[in-house]
């Protein structure tokens, strides 16, 4: 096999067609591209027959974002959205990736599809192995995969050269298993993908109010006065959220908009489970809509605080909650001496905004108390990502607006189970108290030293420091940043391993040896020896609850997540108190491990039958701050960006089409931004386009800056639209070469996706 198989998508362009952005979302259209997923992938009786259990409460969550279900009555029609029907029907594909497939194709052809032909290439069926050496990947026997993994794994010089990844897709028990296996195993090398999207989300809510959770629940945005989604794009990304939305604006409430691109889910909506709205004009949902410069979020929320004291200033009492300050809070002398040293108008050219807008904005929040502040990657993914999201904890604090019904943090998280993961144990960065209890009911030591994230990983498996890759679930070499860096770094390792349902470009950039085991989906039945078994998740919003399958497994060797961890486990330690097999057999053993040893889950067994599941303990929900260093709740000092772009040069982040969910492409389209059959594309400002004498759809090359070093990507075509001066926008993972390794926010070390700093060229024909 060649050691240098194509990690990027290929340079090659599909045929673009160019529409007007559409004028509202959701509707006739969406379903119709839902309907058409569905009958190409599965089938429609069959599809249909499968929505219909989609995220209802007897039936299984949606494998897509972490959007919660009401917890009450559950929509008859649809309780899905556009993008979970194409998740199903991408899982429950009638395409096989079977030994046939593999033995007819070479690792190194297949590297030279582009992602979604990648991905379209349907569900495998078997154990794979690559031997060393080889370029075609040939089925090996689940035994001898778990053997070869227990080999390798056992003769490393130290349990840490071993990197443990999981993807927010795996269930609460099969996460569960997962770290308690690497850490009888000795390591804490537990990355998942929280490091590269919502640790600045956790890092910035644990410092300031306790908990690296949200504190809103899905019935607060009826509640609420004034609800401000910043940095996140939720037509596209979590589409049931505009549901709750209009019920905010149903009940008079208001909805600020803050992002540099107008978002069409944002601006106005049709609501799916209503035919008679779907011909419509739709429901205009934003207020007012600030379009703000890339990583000008502090600037923009400093400026929004400083004229709340203003305004308090003239008008004591008027502005700020002093009985919830003076009760719950800690800092904020601190904060307002701070503020003292910036000037509004050096602050506002960083917004791209006039102060008007921005004193509309204040007004709004000056005069709401039960505010809720949304947000999402557009946040956290910057060098201060960390001070984003803390600014925006000092507004809320300010008005009082945590612990009380419609107001609170809302981050909303991208996986279906990736704050389930880490409620579970995947994080590197273990509390003491979480390893004391494993040890107790595990009967083992385990280990104290804090483990790699991602970063981390993809720098220690470059140094040749870390020797074997573990993948639970999702696309490694996609979804990081550095992509060239990324690929070198999983190539220097002696054992590769990817458990997952379809095939992707992780399964072709390996190790000297590499395996894939592939997995039951979310929406198959999961058989073992005590019979059919559920699992069960948590969503944005801290409510566990159960999922079950009602698909017949698309194929006989496929084992669930759990057993695969279970049956490794089994392999990998002889000296082990736990029992394995016993534990696969019937789930509910693991839930009284869970039980046992996490917080929150007191008869879990019980509670999690109940239909709609429950809410997990929220310390900020309730007003309790103690579990902070101060015990109180506490204001913070940010610093805006420090960017400084030549004239030549502009902030690129990186961006997901409407036809995708994190790393998989279920189609060319990005309709909500009038791109058809076609991902390389560039997002430019008219005027930046003039002055760089680009006409639209001129070919372009990329290249980021970077301390000195230059990362290229090529072919992309520019699009002149609304965005700000000196701000573009990329899909990635195309652009995920341009994303340097050692970019990344301060404190969280998530990769500053979204401040990419590039030059762009004219391609010469």
């Amino acid at each position: 096999m060649s050691k240098k198989t194509a990690a990027q998508p290929p340079e090659k362009l599909t045929g673009i067609e160019l529409t007007d952005v559409p004028k509202s979302s959701v509707g006739v259209k969406a379903i119709k591209s839902a309907l058409t997923h569905v009958k190409d992938e599965v089938g429609i009786i069959k599809g249909l027959s499968l929505l219909s259990k989609l995220n209802q409460k007897n039936g299984f969550d949606c494998p897509g974002c972490a959007w919660p279900d009401p917890d009450e009555k559950r929509a008859f029609l649809a309780e899905y959205c556009e993008n979970g029907a194409k998740a199903i029907a991408e899982e429950a594909t009638k395409n096989k990736v079977s030994p046939l497939f593999f033995t007819t194709h070479s690792v190194e052809e297949l590297a030279k599809l582009s992602d979604y032909e990648i991905g379209k290439s349907g569900r495998i069926t078997h154990p794979m192995y690559l031997p060393e050496g080889k370029t075609h990947y040939e089925e090996i026997s689940w035994g001898k995969a778990f053997k070869l993994i227990a080999d390798e794994l056992n003769g490393l010089d130290s349990p840490d050269e071993a990197i443990f990844y999981t993807s927010g897709r795996t269930s609460n028990e099969a996460a569960f298993l997962y770290q308690l296996f690497v850490r009888e195993f000795g390591t804490n090398n537990l990355p998942d993908c929280s490091n590269m999207c919502h640790e600045s989300s956790g890092v910035a809510l644990s410092q300031t109010l306790g908990i690296g959770k949200g504190s809103v629940t899905l019935d607060d945005f009826n509640h609420a006065d004034l609800v401000i989604v910043i940095g996140q794009n939720p037509g596209t990304n979590h589409p049931r959220m505009l549901s709750a939305l209009s019920e905010t604006k149903k009940k008079g409430g208001k909805i600020i908009t803050i992002n540099p691109l107008p978002e069409v889910g944002l601006m106005n909506y049709k609501e799916p489970q209503n035919p008679l709205k779907w011909l419509g004009k739709g429901q205009d949902l934003t207020d007012l809509f600030l379009q703000v410069k890339i990583n000008g979020d502090v600037a923009l929320l400093k400026i929004i605080l400083k004229l709340m004291k203003e305004q308090e200033d003239l008008k004591p009492n008027s502005v700020f909650n002093h009985q919830f300050i003076n009760e719950k809070t800690a800092g904020i002398e601190d904060l307002l001496k701070d503020l003292d040293t910036y000037s509004i108008d050096e602050l506002v050219p960083q917004t791209g905004l006039s102060l008007n807008e921005i004193k509309n904005a204040t007004e709004l929040i000056i005069n709401n108390e039960k505010i809720i502040i949304c947000w999402a990657m557009g946040l956290t993914q910057h060098k201060n990502g960390v001070d984003n999201i803390r600014e925006v904890v000092n507004i809320l604090l300010l008005k009082g607006s945590i612990g009380k019904k419609g107001a609170g943090t809302c981050p909303v998280r991208g996986h279906s189970n990736v704050q389930g993961d880490r409620t579970m144990g995947i994080w590197e960065r273990p509390p003491s108290s979480f390893l004391d209890n494993l040890e107790k009911e595990f009967k083992f030591k385990a280990p104290r030293r804090f483990g790699f994230d991602v970063v981390e990983a993809i720098e220690a498996m470059h140094q040749k420091k870390a020797k074997v890759f573990f993948g639970m679930g999702g696309n490694f070499v996609s979804a990081t940043p550095d992509t060239e860096f990324t690929a070198d770094a999983l190539r220097n390792c002696k054992l590769t391993v990817q458990v997952s349902t379809k095939l992707n470009r992780s399964h072709l950039i390996t190790g000297k040896k590499a395996l894939i085991l592939p997995c039951l989906g979310r929406s198959e039945k999961d058989y073992q020896v005590t019979g059919e078994q559920f699992v069960s998740v948590e969503n944005s919003m801290g409510v566990v609850q159960q999922s079950r399958g009602h698909l017949e497994p698309c194929f006989d060797k496929l084992l669930s997540e759990t057993a695969i961890v279970a049956n490794l486990a089994n392999f990998t330690l002889k000296r082990s108190n736990t029992d394995w097999i016993e534990l696969m057999s019937n789930y509910d053993l693991i839930r009284r491990k869970i039980e046992a040893t996490i917080p929150g889950f007191e008869n879990y067994n019980k509670r999690v039958r109940i239909k709609g599941g429950f809410y997990l303990p929220n310390n900020a929900r309730d007003n309790n701050f103690e579990t902070t260093k101060t015990n109180k709740a506490n204001f913070s000092i940010n610093k805006p960006s420090e960017i400084e772009l030549e004239n030549n040069q502009f902030i690129m982040m990186t961006i997901r089409t409407h036809d995708q969910f994190n790393t998989t492409i279920y189609g060319l389209n990005d309709r909500y931004r009038g791109v058809l059959n076609e991902r390389r594309v560039v997002f430019m400002n008219p005027d930046d386009m003039k002055t760089l004498g680009l006409q639209k759809l001129d070919l372009v090359d990329l290249t980021s800056h970077f301390n000195n070093e230059k990362r290229e990507a090529k072919g992309f075509l520019a699009i002149p639209y609304s965005i700000p001066k000196q701000c573009t926008a990329t899909y990635f993972p195309e652009a995920n070469v341009l994303v340097p390794l050692k970019s990344k926010a301060d404190i969280s070390n998530t990769p500053a996706s979204k401040t990419v700093i590039i030059t762009i060229k004219k391609r010469e024909i």
